[in-house]
């Protein structure tokens, strides 16, 4: 199970690649064409708005997997051990709710976006829009499983607070007498 899993992030993060590839090539493309030759391709400007929405979902199911998302554990790291449960709980029901509705707004707007065509590609909009649905569905599953885990008893510590550190990380040094006196 976990390598179908493995296998459907690394066919979303090729995705994100190949729409971030496709943008860049149709709109270095087009300021290539219209500055150079007088011309350009009109399906370039619209498909790379398409490629720029899809790249945005894909990435963000791809980045909640990782713990990219922004957030802030100043508070939640003090806490004791019942409190991170409790927090991590509260952000886990409520990320829930917001692919829920996600979800349900998706479903709202779908017949809209069957009979609405894009103006110059001739796609029904449900072609783009749709992924709406694939996003808030891989993300409330990736939510009740977090919820489960914690319910069940299988988080450590360390997997309550949801912010992974970054890179730039301020390294405070030891102020010894030393540079007490110079300064």
């Amino acid at each position: 199970m976990q390598t179908t899993i493995n296998v459907f992030f690394k066919l979303l993060e090729f995705l994100v690649v190949a729409c971030l590839v496709a943008m860049v090539i149709m709109v270095f493309g087009n300021v290539v064409l219209r500055y150079g030759f007088n011309s350009g391709i009109s399906v370039s400007d619209e498909m790379s708005r398409y490629c720029f929405i899809w790249l945005t979902y894909i990435g963000a199911m791809v980045a909640m997997r990782e713990k990219g998302h922004l957030g802030v554990d100043t508070l939640v790291r003090r806490l004791p051990l019942g409190g991170k449960k409790l927090c991590f709980f509260l952000s886990e029901v409520m990320m829930l709710g917001c692919n829920g509705l996600f979800f349900l707004g998706t479903w709202k707007m779908h017949d809209l976006q069957v009979t609405n065509i894009s103006v110059v590609v001739g796609i029904p909009m449900i072609w783009i829009y749709g992924i709406g649905y694939i996003t808030a569905a891989v993300m409330g599953i990736m939510n009740l499983h977090k919820l489960a885990l914690l319910l069940t008893g299988r988080l450590a510590e360390s997997d309550l607070v949801m912010v992974v550190e970054s890179e730039d990380q301020v390294v405070l040094a030891e102020i010894t007498p030393e540079v007490r006196g110079r300064a």
